[in-house]
C-alpha cells in the first residue's frame, strides 16, 4: 500500500453499541482501497484522541482468540465515544501485517506447528511487518486534525506519523486482557517487534 493520496468519497452517521460515530469513506488514488474514518465531535485541531487499526478480518469479524485486534477495535471505539471527541482510522490492506488474508492464514498453520508470527511470515517468503502508515497522516489532515494522542502500542505507528508531519502528543498504551490463544502472540509482539506490552 503506497497511496500518497487519499480521497473523501462521502460521510454518514453511523451508530454503534458504543454510541453513534460519523462514518467517513476514503479511497487510495493509486490502490483503490477504501478506508473508514470514524469519528466523534470536533476533530478539527489538536489533542484528538486517535486510533489507527489495521484490518483483521479474523479477529474484527469473526472474534478470533489467536490475536488481539477485535479487542483492540471494541475497546478504541468505547474510549474515543466515552471521551465525546476522538477518530479511528480503519485502514484496509493491512490484512496480518499486510500479507494479506491467505498467506495469513498459511502462517496460522506454521504457527501451530510451533513457529512464532514473525518466522512464519519469513517462513512463507513474506516480509514481518509490510504495513505503512504515511497516507494516514494524509487522511487525518483532510479531517483537520493537527495533533494527536495516539492508542497503540506500536512505536512504528508513531515514528511514520510523525515523519508525515502528524504531531504526536502522546502515545496511550493500548492493552487488552491475554487469553490462552494469544499469549505468545502477544509475547513475540513484544520481545521481537518492540510493541510496548506488559
Amino acid at each position: 500500500m503506497n497511496d500518497t493520496e487519499i480521497t473523501l468519497i462521502g460521510s454518514a452517521r453511523l451508530p454503534t453499541r458504543f454510541g453513534e460515530f460519523t462514518a467517513h469513506a476514503f479511497k487510495g488514488t493509486a490502490s483503490g482501497t477504501e478506508h473508514l474514518a470514524l469519528s466523534v465531535g470536533d476533530i478539527a485541531g489538536d489533542g484528538v484522541l486517535t486510533r489507527l487499526h489495521s484490518e483483521c478480518l479474523t479477529g474484527d469479524v469473526f472474534g478470533s482468540c489467536r490475536c488481539d485486534c477485535g479487542e483492540q477495535l471494541a475497546l478504541a471505539m468505547e474510549k474515543i465515544a466515552a471521551e465525546g471527541r476522538g477518530i479511528l482510522l480503519y485502514l484496509r490492506g493491512h490484512e496480518g501485517r499486510g500479507i494479506g488474508l491467505g498467506h495469513k492464514i498459511r502462517a496460522y498453520g506454521l504457527q501451530d506447528g510451533g513457529l512464532d508470527t514473525v518466522d512464519a511470515n519469513l517462513a512463507l517468503g513474506q516480509v514481518i511487518d509490510g504495513r505503512t502508515y504515511a497516507f494516514a497522516a494524509d487522511l487525518l489532515r483532510q479531517c483537520g486534525v493537527r495533533s494527536i494522542r495516539l492508542m497503540s502500542n506500536n512505536p512504528r505507528k508513531r515514528q511514520q506519523l510523525e515523519e508525515a508531519g502528524i504531531t504526536v502528543l502522546e502515545q496511550v498504551r493500548h492493552i487488552v486482557p491475554a487469553n490462552a490463544e494469544n499469549e505468545k502472540y502477544l509475547a513475540t509482539k513484544r520481545v521481537r517487534l518492540g510493541h510496548l506490552l506488559d
